[in-house]
């Protein structure tokens, strides 16, 4: 799981595969493990890389 989460990158959209009502969201940073995204419908969340693995969005 982690080393997916760790091509995250500021400004990537994610989705949280457990909360899909949480809607897209921007990787605000990811450092050491804490992803912080900034969701549409839930707000701020940090992650632990080492419990989730984030979807990534792609557009199109």
């Amino acid at each position: 799981m982690k080393e997916l989460n760790s091509l995250l990158e500021p400004g990537m959209l994610v989705r949280h595969p457990d909360q899909p009502d949480w809607g897209t969201g921007q990787v605000q940073s990811n450092i050491g493990g804490r992803i912080t995204v900034n969701f549409r419908e839930q707000g701020k969340v940090v992650l632990d890389s080492e419990r989730v693995t984030l979807l990534p969005v792609h557009d199109g």
